[in-house]
């Protein structure tokens, strides 16, 4: 708790804000101090000069979108027991939770945030010692919401990092309001290549057997046609079994369960922006699949266009010779001071696709079976010894298979996921004060609540320009 009454007040505020009321009065607003908005209608050109958030407001906004909160329940059947496909509780991949969803607990998605003086990468629940959980988890108990901000952060550079403001990468509506001085801007980074792995076991296993097959060979099967049952396996390869899944269908799901996180991320934002009286939203972050990983600093590797399209010789040729074999850019990992910050689960990273695999398992395992619980309780289960010796670990088959499909998409397409490059940034969330003015003149009342009317001066005291 702050040592300013006024903050301290403030803060009490924030936590005894109704949730249904921050539910039913949730709104995008756009307008910010400092802000210009040209052109007829609702232009308007603010006479406030822009102010940056504190460091409260920033640590209650993170701790909602990106907070480590204690332990996963994981209430799943660890096996099927008599229902022969009811078990595959060993799809968790860790058992400590966030304040956002994560499909398995994967925690694929790292949340930066840019502000006039850094831009912060906030650290994933892997990326501690079970220690440094425990801390963050009494911290946040406590209410110590700046310490919780500042013990998961890492400065990733000095300044307010940004792109082009210019189209395509930026739509041509959301030019004159996005990453704007005096706002706080959050990015969120998710890992594909986890959570596609983590999936895969699961796809893999002996009560799912499903069989990936490769829409741009005609439809063969993606390195695993020797698990098939019509050799022997396991693997459902007759369609009518309803377990017969294209690559492009497969990674979308993947890709879908990151930017759940991202937009889990995105809501929390906004509810409790609603509760402190800010402005914000939500947005698509880039027409590109790169501009802001690399402009965030992640390391960038080209595919082939013909390698993505699976071109045979002929039409690799003649793409050269037409110049339109052009690179396709994708983002790998992100290392800092020599450190790797976000370190995907594939080549350059790894040797081989094998070695990702397991390497991933080895993380799996550790977090799932062998992790010190945090605090130095055995987590929400009683029995925490029984429940971890249930938890049935994968086949040999199975690892093998996972392994097969994944070295088939990195060696046939170059990257892995194949339509996709690892990492994703697919929206944005901005957080900054309003200008009262601009919805004054232009909208009835009811467009900003009596807590958006009071920020201001609670936060930052009255009379402040």
């Amino acid at each position: 708790m702050p040592n300013d009454p006024r903050l301290a007040e403030a803060l009490a505020a924030a936590r005894a804000y109704p949730l249904l009321d921050a539910i039913r009065q949730r709104r995008s607003r756009r307008f910010g101090r400092g802000a210009v908005l040209t052109g007829s209608g609702l232009g308007h050109h603010s006479a406030a000069s822009p102010h940056p958030l504190c460091e409260e407001e920033e640590a209650l906004l993170v701790f909602a979108a990106a907070g480590i909160s204690g332990h996963c329940l994981s209430d799943l059947p660890m096996d099927g027991g008599d229902d022969r496909e009811g078990g595959g509780g060993n799809i968790m991949a860790a058992l400590t939770g966030r304040t956002i969803a994560s499909a398995d607990a994967v925690h694929a998605t790292a949340l930066f945030v840019i502000n006039d003086d850094a831009t912060w990468m906030m650290r994933r629940p892997q990326d501690f010692t079970p220690a440094e959980i425990g801390e963050l988890c009494r911290l946040a108990a406590a209410g110590d919401m700046v310490g919780t901000y500042r013990k998961g952060r890492v400065k990733i550079r000095d300044g307010r990092t940004g792109v082009a403001r210019e189209v395509p990468t930026l739509s041509p509506f959301n030019k004159w309001s996005t990453n704007l001085p005096g706002s706080t801007y959050f990015v969120p980074v998710g890992d594909l290549t986890a959570m596609y792995i983590n999936v895969l076991l699961s796809s893999f296993s002996e009560q799912t057997g499903l069989y990936l097959v490769d829409e741009r060979n005609n439809y063969r099967a993606a390195g695993i046609a020797r698990h098939a049952q019509k050799r022997g396996g396991w693997l459902h390869h007759r369609y009518e079994d309803r377990r017969f899944v294209p690559i492009m269908l497969y990674e979308s799901v993947v890709l879908e369960f990151i930017i759940a996180e991202q937009a889990f991320m995105s809501h929390n934002l906004s509810l409790v922006e609603q509760a402190i009286g800010l402005g914000g939203w939500t947005h698509h972050a880039t027409t590109s699949e790169i501009d802001w990983l690399a402009a965030l600093g992640f390391t960038i590797a080209n595919q082939k266009a013909s390698r993505y399209m699976r071109a045979g010789a002929v039409k690799r040729c003649l793409m050269r010779l037409l110049g339109k074999d052009v690179d396709i850019p994708h983002a790998l990992g992100l290392g800092v001071d020599g450190a790797d910050l976000m370190r995907p689960f594939c080549p350059p990273y790894y040797p081989t696709m094998e070695a990702a695999v397991l390497a991933f398992l080895e993380h799996k395992r550790a977090q799932l079976l062998e992790a010190q619980i945090t605090d130095g309780t055995a987590g929400t289960w009683k029995d925490a010894a029984g429940v971890r010796r249930s938890v049935p670990w994968f086949s040999d088959r199975t690892i093998q298979a996972t392994i097969d499909y994944c070295t088939y998409i990195y060696e046939t397409y170059g990257r892995f996921p194949a339509y996709f490059g690892p990492m994703r940034a697919t929206l944005a969330h901005q957080a900054h004060h309003l200008d009262l003015d601009f919805y004054d003149r232009h909208y009835h009342p009811g467009a900003y609540t009596e807590t958006h009317a009071a920020h201001f001066d609670l936060w930052h005291g009255a009379g402040q320009s």
